[in-house]
């Protein structure tokens, strides 16, 4: 073999193990990739059950209950909803009518079992995620001076309230 055809068998080598590296990592990070959704997402596309991703909204009014440790609430974006259970302590900030995004597990009767729950941490804070699919969806503006301020969906517009 020739001194050329050597450097071909190396370089070629050397490929295929770089290759076989980034194809490793891939599937090593998509047990771990994490995607973020909207109620009305979750409903549209048909998310599989025991399906792993972020739900991001604003915690509906009037929907949050307490039976022990588990609270369940349900998370809005003004066009669809989805109930969600947590077991554990929610952040100090998390109340109704505030942003959230919960990561978990989507059940087969399409609630939601989260594992962890994020509140936003003042008035001016809201995920780019959450803020940009609330915007998209017609339900989100900026309040005064900046500071985000949920809009009132159509329903609520319309009844005068």
């Amino acid at each position: 073999m020739t001194r050329k055809g050597r450097r071909l068998v190396l370089i070629a080598a050397g490929l295929g193990v770089l290759a076989l590296a980034a194809g490793l990592i891939l599937s090593a990070l998509n047990d771990t990739i994490v995607f973020f959704r909207t109620p009305t997402e979750v409903a549209q596309q048909q998310v599989a059950p025991g399906s792993r991703l972020r739900l991001g909204g604003l915690v509906e009014t009037g929907s949050v209950t307490k039976a022990g440790t588990v609270t369940t609430f349900t998370v809005t974006d003004g066009n669809g909803t989805v109930k969600v259970a947590y077991s554990g302590i929610l952040p100090d900030l998390f109340r109704e009518g505030q942003g959230v995004v919960a990561e978990g597990v989507l059940e087969a009767d399409g609630s939601f079992r989260a594992d962890s729950v994020l509140a936003k941490h003042d008035e001016k804070y809201m995920p780019r995620e959450v803020a940009d699919a609330l915007k998209k969806q017609g339900v989100w503006k900026e309040g005064e001076n900046g500071a985000p301020a949920p809009a009132r969906p159509a329903a609520a517009a319309n009844t005068g309230s």
